[in-house]
């Protein structure tokens, strides 16, 4: 298991606008999802983004040390996901799993003061 790769598992939402602070609030760095997700071996962090040119689009970037730790977390807290989920479904009109992703290559964002 020492061999395996860091992962990310990335959610697009389409949230409606009436409850973008409820989902902000369940979704973000402090939120709902990542309480539960820190009962779980493994869980790194979550990242929330919003899409510049539609703002009621949104990803969730969560960070995870293996996907057999991403794997074990639907086990370990699966009542706890499904109840959650069905409370925030409100929140979105859509929402679409684009994946889990390995971590290929991960370089440092370099700027140039020239």
């Amino acid at each position: 298991m020492g061999s395996e790769k860091k992962i990310q598992t990335i959610w697009e939402y389409e949230v409606r606008s009436e409850h973008i602070t409820q989902f902000k609030n369940a979704y973000g760095a402090n939120g709902d999802w990542v309480r539960l997700f820190q009962k779980c071996p493994g869980y790194l962090k979550t990242e929330l983004k919003r899409n510049l040119d539609n703002p009621n689009i949104f990803l969730t970037v969560d960070y995870w040390q293996s996907y057999s730790d991403f794997l074990s977390m639907k086990l370990i807290i699966a009542d706890e996901y499904s109840i959650l989920d069905k409370l925030c479904e409100v929140y979105t009109s859509s929402e679409n799993h684009l994946g889990v992703f390995e971590i290929v290559d991960n370089a440092e964002i370099r700027t140039s003061h020239a």
